[in-house]
């Protein structure tokens, strides 16, 4: 559903990144937000494939576009070449030219300053503050706890740990998920039987 999913202002400046290289350290320092993650190498010449984590990441993920890694040694990594895939993008940077660097890479995320956020609007959340969250049912037990968000273009899905192990995949739908409490990392569930078998 639309108030969960999490997104960057496009009208905001530098809202594709494309001045993150300006940044001075101090900027650089700042809080951050993850924008998307390297999931793998691909092919020889340093091509990576990246999980988008915003709603508007074929706008943001673009040649020219720049984005500090969350490396304990952060560096800036500039778009040359993108290409979307069924659920990711398959993307060039200009610092990295070889397999063994963007093997290295793999799990990195690429973020954008905090401030660069738009304001929550009500019935939305960040999916770094739904992430941990308790996944209650609606009758009080426990059913697991939110292990990721997936961003989808219909719609999201929390990806939900119970405590046998077993994960399944909850669409973030206001028939499903009637009620998101943050302040007590609690989430209330309504699922069909059967979702974690």
């Amino acid at each position: 559903m639309a108030e969960g999913r999490s997104e960057l202002n496009s009208d905001d400046q530098s809202a594709d990144g494309q001045n993150a290289d300006n940044q001075n350290p101090d900027e650089q320092n700042e809080d951050r937000i993850p924008v998307g993650y390297v999931r793998k190498a691909h092919g020889i010449r340093g091509d990576v494939v990246v999980r988008g984590l915003v709603d508007d990441a074929r706008e943001r993920f673009v040649p020219g576009a720049s984005f500090l890694t969350n490396e304990a040694d952060a560096q800036m990594l500039t778009i040359h070449r993108v290409t979307p895939m069924q659920n990711d993008f398959r993307i060039s940077f200009v610092e990295v030219s070889d397999r063994n660097r963007s093997e290295d890479l793999k799990g990195t995320q690429i973020t954008l300053p905090a401030s660069e956020r738009r304001a929550l609007e009500d019935g939305e959340w960040w999916p770094e503050d739904l992430v941990g969250c308790n996944v209650m049912s609606i009758d009080g037990g426990k059913i697991g706890i939110v292990h990721e968000v997936i961003i989808g273009a219909a719609q999201d899905r929390l990806v939900v740990i119970a405590p046998d192990g077993s994960k399944g995949a909850v669409p973030f739908v206001e028939a499903l998920v009637p009620r998101v409490d943050i302040a007590n990392d609690e989430i209330i569930v309504d699922l069909p039987d059967g979702l974690f078998e």
